[in-house]
């Protein structure tokens, strides 16, 4: 179970981050500090999660839906929505590719960056698995434009 909170506490980081603190704190009506418990990793704040309806108001306005989409990871699962993401230019597939392959290109320069002296350390991790998430999303906006074409 230690896992599963870690894991659901990056994501929720993730979204805090991606909404940002100020606009988040005025979204759910919750302090910076309160917020900041919900992804906290420190041993006093293991079992404090952020409430589902802070959840669903901070993923209306971020560009990724990130707790419900490791929600769905831990369940064995993936997202996929009938609208066109907010996070798609509607470019099309020679579009995703593009984007596709330049988001591949910065995961690796990334990842170069981060293993030059052989160790990575947390906060190249972090990078790492941001750049991780911005490809995923492209390959979500390029699965939809393929099933779009497909039908």
């Amino acid at each position: 179970m230690a896992g599963i909170g870690s894991y659901l506490k990056k994501h929720t980081e993730s979204l805090v981050k991606d909404v940002g603190i100020e606009p988040a704190c005025e979204l759910t009506g919750k302090s910076k500090a309160t917020l900041g418990r919900y992804y906290s990793d420190s041993d006093e704040h293991a079992d404090r999660f952020m409430p589902v309806d802070a959840v669903a108001q901070l993923e209306a306005a971020a560009s990724y839906p990130h707790v419900t989409s490791a929600l769905a990871e831990l369940h064995g699962s993936t997202l996929n929505k009938d609208a066109t993401p907010k996070n798609s230019s509607g470019g099309g597939i020679n579009a995703d590719v593009i984007a596709l392959s330049q988001r591949f290109a910065m995961l690796m320069s990334e990842y170069q960056q981060s293993i030059e002296d052989g160790i990575i350390t947390v906060n190249e991790a972090k990078r790492l698995l941001r750049e991780t998430l911005e490809l995923q999303k492209v390959l979500i906006d390029m699965k939809l434009h393929l099933e779009d074409e497909s039908v």
